[in-house]
């Protein structure tokens, strides 16, 4: 049986145009999508979409739940279950007003494609991530190889990335005339750094310990004085590959180009954990870290401001709920802390500490107001 359904490539083919055109979704959006796409139709045996019945829907449903993930072997998220539907519904939403469809689709069809609550409670939940303390990130660097050019490399951009926050894709696309290591700031500029939402904004190094700012800043200047390579060269180049002598590919030196993808920084994230025996930490851990880091070291509202928009995010809330998150053992030292405090006789009260002026600033931002005593 073939693989694939003519009319079906057909209008997906337009339904991506739509989705980047009109609705400005990126790549890697819309891959999101043909995914889900692709999945509905290996369950419907490429069944074409004018046959697209509801009970198709509801089977898909139980089928996903059965399904195991290609890489782990392991049953889908209920995360990856929710993205798959949603991408589902949005589509034969916009099938059912499509010339051709119109009177094969009824549009309440695709809410059969709709999770329970209870579903969409466990998809949402929050579960404590996996986020490497300073430490442990500074052991990370002195254990990483440095013997060629690909492994000093690696080690630059973990530091690079501790000092930064930069998201994975940013780190792929620096160009050097990005760093400015006089000023110790990074300009992620939008129209050559891939960053989220096609932002622009300058980036100060974060005070995680000049270990980190001493790798970057040799790495810089041995690209700069040996390779001679000036502002529109990359910052991380990617790695060039060459026939081995026992007729394999190895590493041959460095391109004069970036990466077009992230998965050599997590490679190089993998190898450096390692080498330094640690679990696996992923690059977008590092904004976690830096996030809880500020939330230590700032002590007035106008500084953490200053720390969440050095990590992009024009609103602290996002800094603080989506990074923020206290970690399950420092959330029990804490409650445990405040219990004895209590018992001593020497309680403190929530105007008695910095947080409270932040809480009190958010508030006033998000238009709550608090009771007055």
């Amino acid at each position: 049986m073939a693989k694939h359904n003519a009319a079906n490539e057909r209008i997906k083919r337009e339904y991506f145009h739509y989705l980047k055109q009109a609705k400005r979704r990126s790549e890697a959006s819309i891959d999101a999508t043909a995914k889900a796409l692709r999945r509905f139709e290996e369950a419907t045996r490429w069944r074409d979409f004018k046959r697209f019945h509801r009970e198709q829907a509801v089977a898909f449903k139980t089928a996903l739940g059965e399904q195991t993930n290609a890489r782990s072997a392991e049953r889908l998220s209920w995360s990856t279950i929710q993205t798959t539907v949603r991408e589902l519904r949005a589509f034969f939403v916009w099938l059912a007003g499509q010339p051709g469809y119109k009177t094969k689709i009824r549009y309440d069809d695709a809410d059969y494609f709709n999770l329970s609550e209870k579903e969409l409670s466990v998809a949402r939940a929050k579960r404590e991530k996996r986020v490497p303390t300073l430490e442990q990130m500074h052991h990370m660097l002195t254990a990483m190889p440095v013997e060629s050019d690909q492994e000093r490399r690696n080690r630059a951009l973990v530091a690079f990335a501790m000092l930064t926050g930069a998201r994975a894709d940013a780190l792929a696309s620096f160009k050097l005339k990005h760093v400015d290591l006089e000023r110790s700031a990074v300009v992620q500029d939008a129209r050559d750094v891939r960053t989220k939402f096609a932002k622009t904004f300058t980036t100060w190094f974060f005070p995680v310990g000049n270990d980190a700012l001493a790798i970057v800043t040799d790495w810089i200047g041995w690209l700069r004085r040996e390779l001679q390579w000036g502002d529109d060269d990359p910052l991380f180049p990617a790695t060039a590959m060459a026939l081995g002598e026992e007729g394999g590919f190895v590493a041959a030196g460095l391109l004069r180009h970036g990466w077009n993808t992230t998965q050599p920084i997590r490679d190089a994230f993998k190898s450096g954990c390692a080498a330094a025996g640690l679990p696996y930490f992923n690059p977008h851990s590092l904004r976690d870290m830096l996030a809880r880091l500020g939330e230590k070291l700032c002590d007035t509202p106008e500084a953490f401001k200053a720390w969440s928009q050095n990590l992009g995010h024009n609103d602290v809330m996002t800094t603080l709920t989506s990074y923020g998150q206290v970690p399950a053992h420092r959330q029990a030292e804490l409650i445990r802390g405040l219990g004895q405090r209590r018992m001593g006789g020497h309680a403190e009260t929530l105007a008695d500490a910095n947080i409270g002026d932040l809480i009190a600033a958010l508030a006033i931002k998000q238009g709550i107001h608090a009771p007055r005593a």
